[in-house]
């Protein structure tokens, strides 16, 4: 859920680099300034080279450290990665980086009755501090996290035994897999669920909230990546009113083709939350695969908008059917912009 916030840039070093999951790195940074210690919910954008081009990515504050002076992350190197992941995880300690000061997106609200904190994979990193803030408080919450494996579960341990009969884990492969309609009838009346993890997870607690009839307010939610129906691939990118043809590659968001010649994008969270990238799609030539957790399904249906960050194009099947072993065509949409 995006919200504005003030840039300050920084420089800081690396103190510590460790492995704490299957593709998961724990980071300790140490910033040149932090005028507050960073509040449940927040993160910070880190400046990183991939492919030579300097680019940004956010990760979520886990911890400031024990003199609540340092800024503690977890990164999962993405599959497939367009390099940002990569790059942290290549960080050794005493190497320079450029990062903001804490920001906020997703703040805790305090004086509800009830609380419950949901996590899927790596989304654990943005509830962590949350939990910790809520246990100080005396508040009544229960802590869920979800994932493929216990191998693959950052901070899982951790967490057990900090919070003891409050934390539940639904482990994939060892028959725990979430039962997201009895996860959301468990929230107290008039209780908040906050939600941190992939756009399919939160789309299903979305639907059960609603049709539980419960407040959508009450349902907090950040989301990571932006996994789709299809896998990514290349695809045409037209602006008639610009006359400028693109490809964008695979590993290579809209946004980011759009903005590479320099045309001038509105962006904010690069998740698909916030609406800001939202471009107007005037025809396509396959599917678009919607991505963000902006638009209502209704909206995507009509197919005459996307969210510029996340959201991508296939080509349409190949002749013979989706079976057929002949070759697709790329997929290619044209657009106009605010």
């Amino acid at each position: 859920m995006a919200a504005a916030h003030h840039q300050v840039w920084t420089g800081a070093q690396v103190v510590e680099v460790d492995v704490i999951a299957q593709r998961v790195r724990r980071i300790v940074l140490s910033p040149d300034r932090m005028q507050t210690p960073a509040a449940p919910g927040s993160h910070v954008d880190i400046a990183v080279e991939v492919h030579g081009r300097s680019e940004v990515r956010s990760y979520s504050v886990v911890d400031c450290g024990p003199r609540r002076n340092q800024i503690v992350i977890g990164v999962q190197l993405a599959e497939p990665t367009r390099g940002g992941s990569a790059s942290l995880h290549g960080m050794r300690p005493g190497q320079r980086v450029r990062i903001t000061e804490p920001l906020q997106n997703f703040p805790l609200g305090y004086g509800a009755p009830a609380y419950v904190l949901v996590a899927g994979g790596i989304g654990i990193t943005a509830l962590v501090a949350m939990g910790r803030a809520l246990k100080t408080r005396g508040a009544d919450y229960r802590f869920v996290y979800a994932g493929r494996s216990r191998a693959a579960m950052a901070f899982a341990d951790e967490l057990v035994a900090e919070h003891g009969d409050r934390m539940d884990l639904h482990i994939g492969d060892e028959g725990g897999r979430i039962d997201i309609e009895a996860l959301v009838a468990g929230v107290p009346p008039g209780g908040e669920l906050y939600f941190c993890g992939p756009a399919p997870m939160l789309a299903a607690i979305q639907a059960t909230w609603a049709r539980a009839g419960r407040r959508p307010a009450d349902l907090r939610f950040e989301t990571f990546g932006s996994g789709g129906r299809f896998d990514s691939e290349a695809f045409r990118l037209v602006i008639p009113r610009l006359g400028l043809e693109t490809t964008v590659a695979g590993d290579v968001s809209m946004l980011e083709a759009l903005e590479s010649p320099g045309v001038e994008m509105m962006s904010d969270c690069r998740r698909g939350e916030c609406g800001l990238c939202q471009i107007k799609v005037l025809e396509v030539r396959g599917v678009i695969d919607h991505r963000d957790v902006f638009l209502s399904e209704a909206q995507r249906q009509r197919n005459d908008r996307l969210q510029s960050c996340v959201s991508r194009v296939v080509g349409p099947p190949p002749v013979g059917g989706a079976g057929s072993h002949s070759h697709r065509e790329p997929g290619t949409v044209s657009i106009d912009l605010p």
